[in-house]
């Protein structure tokens, strides 16, 4: 049985290893104890990683004594599902010590090792149970029920037999599976190539900013910079940095050419008509989420439109470009020490209930967030909660703003929903998809935004926590939204028979990126050197993967809103949705929950928030005349 957990750390590993970016060096070099994960909670040391990761690998021959004899009994079943979970579970572990040491500091080449075996052993593992589901599929649901009906301890495997069958018409032989199996050791190798680029080999240019400072734009740089409060400075980041980027334009095309690729290559070699289709069954989402979700994010433009003229106004900008759509609408002169911002982001989650305040208090508490930046650490932030008896690890880079705590609110949105999977959920089913992940984070980010509303002690901070808002819709609802129709595009180029060259990419980017920012209407105009853009997003190299981040937005904001207003039993139901893990089809235990993803109106409630707050902005503007 295909595991998602595995499943995804195939897919993560190799992508994290190509793609590390060195976060800003950090005002503290000796972080203290207390502000850094406890890897020890994982393996004592080095030593005991290294023992566990020998002892797994010598494991794995052993599972080919299961090998064709999968029916011959519910007892014969158990055992082998059984051995196959155990060593999941223990690859899980060692993937996640892996990552996350690799992660505290990306210059240290034996972690970068260490994660590079990590992925092949997690190849050789999917090697040595190919055989799985095929052999599942000869012996048949009649049987494979019988069995279960037989053996009640097979009861948390029912829901993972189950999915086997149902993906029946796109199970190969044991013959073909050992081979796809193998086949990803090259199937990443587009991935590879663009991480190494864009990160490793770039040559990235440095600009002068008005005040003098040398501004070297890298990834990072070109983040940190591109928001910069003099708009000179701004346009000059932009052009220098996409100028860059253009230079490279038909290498990063023919990787994501060769990346949508091997996406449509795996899609097709299992029967599936689309490389979409192919994504959204193995979740069984239906077709309609996505395409649902663009068709209403297109008819939802002028409500992006009306953020765009707003944010013009408030920045006394009257020719709104692409390098403005970063600075804060109102600057927020406040520092958020960590101390604030849990207390802030602890308080704001006191409508989910006093037991999940407290799992969230507790966990601020542990040992179980790296904090700050420091050299060499992994940029951004992420939760890694993949190890069913241990609680989850969340990567920050806090920074003492009020984004810092929103991330803080958000990675242990996705922190809770992992503590409550895992104590409600074995390890078969505790882990869950994208798909829901997002909800549990996004929601709690609305949460944080009321709450400091609440706290907000002048017009101006409300202005900026407001602009906040809309912001976080336009890069998490719209932006997802566009980049997953430039997605669709692409792939159905592709199962058509075209080709993708860099020109053309940035062609087809720019048309979508020109409708999304209105600006045949005039509102913003969108200048040629940024249509390179597509190349600057790794995302692609994880076909069909952001519109998740859109739908999530949506759901999260839904729930969180009927929270707020205190409907009954609507915390309950919201729980019992991060409990259940993935224990269902994620959207199937969504519209359980209230929400359908595959209908207009959880997308139409959120573009109607953001009309909702854009009026509380003007309301509060129209005061001051």
């Amino acid at each position: 049985m295909k595991s998602p957990r595995l499943l995804a750390f195939l897919a993560c590993l190799p992508w994290l290893a190509a793609t590390l970016t060195a976060a800003e060096p950090a005002a503290k070099p000796v972080p203290s104890p207390a502000n850094v994960w406890d890897l020890t909670l994982l393996y004592a040391d080095d030593a005991a990683y290294r023992a566990a990761k020998d002892h797994f690998a010598a494991e794995l021959p052993a599972l080919k004594s299961y090998q064709g004899k999968l029916g011959e009994s519910p007892a014969t079943l158990l055992a082998a599902l059984d051995h196959i979970q155990r060593l999941r579970d223990q690859f899980d572990r060692l993937a996640v010590y892996a990552s996350l040491n690799l992660d505290e500091d990306t210059r240290k080449a034996p972690a970068l090792e260490s994660s590079q075996e990590i992925g092949l052993l997690g190849t050789k593992f999917g090697l040595a149970t190919s055989y799985v589901d095929p052999e599942l599929l000869t012996v048949g649901e009649t049987k494979i029920r019988a069995f279960l009906a037989a053996e009640p301890r097979l009861a948390p495997h029912r829901f993972g037999l189950m999915e086997t069958l149902r993906a029946a018409p796109h199970t190969l032989g044991a013959e073909a599976e050992n081979v796809l199996s193998a086949a990803s050791l090259v199937t990443g190798s587009a991935s590879s190539l663009y991480g190494i680029l864009s990160n490793a080999d770039m040559p990235w240019p440095t600009v002068k900013l008005t005040d003098g400072t040398e501004a070297r734009l890298d990834q990072s740089g070109y983040t940190k910079w591109r928001a910069a409060s003099n708009r000179a400075d701004r346009q000059a980041v932009f052009e220098a940095f996409w100028k860059k980027m253009r230079e490279y334009e038909r290498t990063f095309g023919v990787a994501l050419f060769s990346q949508v690729k091997a996406d449509w290559f795996n899609a097709s070699t299992r029967k599936y008509p689309s490389t979409l289709a192919y994504t959204l069954d193995r979740n069984n989402i239906p077709e309609a989420v996505y395409r649902t979700l663009i068709a209403e994010t297109n008819a939802g433009l002028p409500t992006l439109h009306r953020y765009f003229k707003l944010r013009g106004r408030l920045l006394a900008i009257p020719d709104l470009h692409y390098w403005d759509i970063y600075p804060p609408i109102v600057a927020l002169d406040k520092k958020f020490p960590l101390d604030t911002g849990k207390t802030l982001a602890t308080d704001a989650v006191a409508p989910l209930g006093a037991g999940y305040q407290k799992l969230f208090a507790d966990s601020l508490a542990g040992r179980y967030t790296h904090v700050y930046p420091q050299p060499g650490k992994r940029a951004g932030a992420y939760m890694n909660g993949s190890v069913h008896e241990t609680h989850p690890y969340v990567l920050m880079n806090y920074n003492d703003d009020y984004e810092s705590v929103s991330t803080l609110a958000h990675e242990w949105g996705h922190g809770i929903h992992s503590v409550l999977a895992h104590a409600h959920q074995p390890s078969t089913t505790a882990g869950y998809s994208i798909f829901t992940a997002e909800i549990a984070s996004t929601q709690n980010e609305v949460l944080l935004l009321d709450h400091m509303l609440k706290v907000a002690q002048s017009d101006d901070e409300k202005l900026y926590y407001l602009g906040s808002a809309l912001e976080n819709m336009r890069g998490t609802f719209f932006r997802q939204a566009m980049f997953a129709e430039f997605e669709l595009a692409i792939h159905e180029t592709v199962e058509k028979g075209g080709s993708l060259s860099g020109p053309k990419l940035s062609k087809m980017y720019g048309d979508i990126l020109r409708r999304y920012h209105g600006d045949a209407q005039g509102v913003l105009k969108i200048d040629d050197l940024v249509t390179v853009e597509w190349a600057y997003i790794p995302h692609f190299y994880r076909h069909y993967y952001v519109y998740q981040y859109a739908t999530s937005i949506a759901a999260g904001t839904a729930f969180a809103e009927r929270i707020l207003k205190g409907e009954p039993g609507v915390v309950d139901t919201y729980l019992g949705l991060l409990k259940a893990g993935g224990s269902d089809h994620p959207y199937d235990l969504v519209k359980r929950a209230g929400v359908d993803l595959a209908t207009p109106a959880p997308y139409r409630a959120l573009i109607g928030r953001m009309n909702s707050i854009m009026d509380q902005i003007e309301a509060i503007l129209a005061k001051r005349h």
